[in-house]
């Protein structure tokens, strides 16, 4: 019997994918459960598991195309043991024909050869345990996450040359990061000879974009097109902040096992400023303003897949711990490609901290269909005019943008 393998339930708003990888290919046995294949989804990645146990023996949609609901993605066959095991039904003989059939078992029994006499065992031998199969390295390079082999297909990076420190040898993201700064420092090669323009195509490569980078580049052109965006910039000085944080950081990390950023003091201060102007916490349906009094906080996360923005819900109850924590980790699930739906979904207002990459100043876009966007930035002693003095304080520029639709500027 055979059973197709299609595109589940995306979740929410979301009808199409894109095969990431195949996890398991044509001939390979599969258990109920397994999972066969990854979908990645506009935002998040989520595996497709065996609904019977047996054979993959078509693989009917190959990676990088694009499927939707229902399509069928390769069929699974019933294994021919499992057929073979099947229970068969015997019908019981009749009375009289029990007795022929006792003395037929006893004439096939005398007609086998006898058992061969088995010499016994040494005494005192040790079992040999098998040697142990290494895996190869197109093994290895297979079972390297959709993450690590994005990070090498950006670099141009063969992961079959790659050493790898994960388990068994698996590659992983620091082990390409680590051999692609060894290839730059590596002996420089004399500069090849200066090609005519006409000649350069060769030197060009083509990389497909992911889907989730597609919907990123999709939204950010919807949302210019779409809202009348503007930006107004503000600079903070840190300096209280600096201080709580340094005072506290120590006893903060014990009590809580995590440290104490700047992200959550800009969640709470952006909480209160909302609380204060309604407007920059709602959105616009057709001719209608929808006012949230809810604090669902999307805070972004910029990882090597690209950017999302998981959401902090009702964050106007949450303590600092509980915001660092949630921030944590939703980092480290941005990275490991985890994120739920349910951890995007919504959201009425977002924080994008540009500073840990070192931006100075930038102007954020709207996340539609919020209606603000709060940008940060780094922190850098910078020399102001304080009570008729000059004085060197940690500032931070801030960048909000916000759809002049609704928000007039005096908010």
């Amino acid at each position: 019997m055979a059973t197709k393998i299609v595109v589940p339930e995306l979740g929410e708003s979301i009808v199409e994918a894109t095969v990431a990888r195949w996890l398991k290919q044509e001939g390979d046995p599969v258990s109920v459960g397994e999972a066969v294949v990854e979908l990645e989804t506009e935002k998040v990645n989520l595996e497709v598991g065996a609904e019977q146990a047996g054979v993959l023996t078509c693989i009917e949609r190959k990676e990088g195309e694009d499927v939707k609901i229902g399509d069928v993605l390769g069929v699974i066959e019933e294994a021919a043991e499992q057929v073979q095991a099947a229970p068969k039904t015997i019908k019981e003989p009749p009375a009289s024909a029990k007795e022929p059939l006792k003395e037929t078992q006893e004439v096939q029994a005398e007609l086998r050869p006898a058992a061969k006499a088995q010499p016994a065992a040494p005494e005192t031998v040790e079992p040999v345990a098998a040697p142990r199969k290494e895996p190869t390295r197109v093994a290895l390079v297979e079972k390297a996450s959709p993450t690590v082999r994005r990070v090498a297909q950006e670099y141009g990076v063969d992961l079959a040359h790659v050493p790898g420190s994960g388990p068994s040898g698996r590659v992983t993201r620091q082990d390409v990061e680590r051999y692609v700064e060894g290839q730059k420092a590596a002996p420089a090669v004399p500069p090849a000879p200066i090609m005519p323009a006409t000649d350069r195509s060769h030197l060009e490569q083509r990389v497909r974009m992911s889907r989730r980078r597609r919907t990123i580049a999709r939204r950010l052109v919807e949302a210019q097109h779409t809202a009348a965006m503007l930006t107004t910039f503000n600079e903070v000085d840190m300096s209280a902040v600096m201080e709580l944080r340094q005072r506290y950081k120590e006893s903060f990390q014990k009590r809580h096992g995590v440290k104490l950023g700047i992200v959550s003091f800009f969640v709470k201060a952006v909480i209160g400023a909302l609380k204060d102007f309604p407007p920059l916490n709602a959105e616009i349906q057709d001719e209608e303003i929808v006012l949230k009094h809810y604090y669902d906080i999307g805070i972004a996360v910029g990882a090597s897949e690209g950017l999302v923005v998981p959401v902090l819900r009702d964050a106007d109850s949450m303590s600092f711990a509980q915001i660092e924590k949630a921030i944590k980790d939703f980092a480290q699930k941005a990275e490991d490609g985890t994120l739920s739906l349910d951890d995007l979904r919504g959201g009425s207002f977002t924080i994008s901290n540009g500073g840990v990459f070192g931006s100075l100043l930038s102007t954020p876009i709207l996340n539609p269909p919020q209606v603000g966007i709060l940008g940060l930035h780094k922190i850098e002693e910078r020399p102001i005019a304080l009570n008729g003095q000059v004085v060197i304080r940690p500032m931070m520029y801030v960048a909000l943008s916000y759809d002049h639709r609704i928000v007039d500027g005096r908010e």
